[in-house]
């Protein structure tokens, strides 16, 4: 028998932003645990992992469901910032020419119970089939190590990882990885 309980995926709004971070920060403590120390995903939650509420407003930001609850989110941007929630300091918001450069994919967490249960695939799927709507024909982003598993698994390329520098002398790999998207 099919399980009845349906994942739905909508545009996330301003109201959503309190259950957005909860599920970033379980997310965030619960998947990274095995790939960084609990100091690096404190200071990561400070700014690296976060809800940048710019992509809510630009209509690029997703939220999943499951029984009115919010259980996933991610999204994709348009705009030149690579990764970063709303306390990262020195965003660029300028957009970016779908006809020579790429969208980005950003913000995915999924709440440790409903994980490895397609939320995520579900969410980017939606992202590359809304950017290629906007023009875009190819999509990076940067990955925490537990998230290059997953955009893997959906065909993006892994480059030379990185130490993100979340403070002063307080780094945290990031996997730089893109894609070239097809028509959805």
């Amino acid at each position: 028998m099919k399980d009845p309980k349906k994942i739905t995926i909508r545009q996330a709004a301003l109201n959503d932003s309190t259950a957005i971070l909860a599920v970033i920060d379980q997310s965030a403590r619960a998947i990274a645990e095995s790939d960084y120390t609990p100091e690096q995903i404190e200071l990561a939650l400070q700014g690296a992992f976060g809800l940048d509420t710019q992509l809510v407003k630009d209509g690029t930001y997703f939220v999943a469901e499951l029984d009115g609850l919010i259980v996933g989110c991610g999204g994709w941007s348009w705009r030149k910032t690579l990764f970063g929630g709303d306390a990262i300091t020195g965003k660029d918001d300028e957009p970016r020419d779908p006809a020579t450069e790429s969208g980005r994919i950003r913000a995915f967490f999924v709440h440790p119970d409903h994980m490895r249960k397609g939320i995520g695939r579900q969410i980017v799927e939606r992202c590359e089939s809304e950017a290629w709507g906007f023009g875009f024909r190819r999509l990076e982003l940067g990955a925490t190590l537990p998230g290059e598993r997953l955009y893997r698994s959906l065909g993006y390329i892994a480059a030379e990882p990185y130490e993100y520098e979340c403070e002063p002398g307080k780094f945290m790999t990031v996997i730089p990885m893109s894609k070239d998207i097809l028509e959805k």
